[in-house]
């Protein structure tokens, strides 16, 4: 758990990793968001660099990033990314489901942030659905959970194909 943010800037120790990213074709006033990243961590350290890093060629220098407190693994209120200082705000009031960039000029880039945990099929279709610039859905309402999967039963008096309870009793099946 995060206690505290911490004020220095960060220097990232390794090289930022190339994003899983999707953006919208052309900027539509209209939509709800700008695309979809699909972070293979929570840490963001390791995370942000590469986004900023592919924002930037897109949309010219990012300036800030704004993402949710809760949602990430630890805070610091900059970045360095290549020659730039990148500012970093952390709120709980901001969905989880979602990262905002800010540029040089002003715009602001509204992603949808697939957790990292996510199938590679639902995650593709979930930036496919942020990155479409007719989408009116907002990042909370696109589907990015996944399913877990259901261990095996093991031990004596376990049926591993009978249903099962929230406590995990057998239930008896209709004849």
């Amino acid at each position: 758990m995060v206690t505290a943010t911490r004020r220095s800037t960060v220097v990232p120790s390794s090289a930022p990793s190339v994003p899983r990213l999707r953006l919208a074709s052309v900027r539509n006033s209209g939509a709800v968001l700008d695309g979809g990243w699909w972070p293979r961590s929570w840490d963001p350290e390791a995370e942000l660099p590469g986004l900023v890093l592919a924002l930037s060629e897109r949309y010219g220098r990012i300036r800030n990033v704004i993402a949710n407190s809760g949602a990430w693994d630890d805070q610091f209120r900059r970045i360095a990314v290549g020659s730039d200082v990148v500012r970093v705000g952390w709120f709980t009031s901001l969905d989880t489901a979602m990262v905002i960039a800010t540029t040089e000029r002003g715009d602001q880039i509204d992603l949808l942030v697939v957790p990292p945990a996510t199938t590679a099929a639902v995650a593709e279709e979930a930036m496919r659905t942020a990155a479409d610039p007719a989408n009116v859905v907002r990042a909370r309402d696109i589907p990015v959970a996944t399913p877990a999967p259901v261990p095996a039963p093991s031990g004596p008096g376990r049926h591993p194909q009978a249903a099962r309870d929230d406590e995990g009793n057998v239930l008896k099946q209709a004849a």
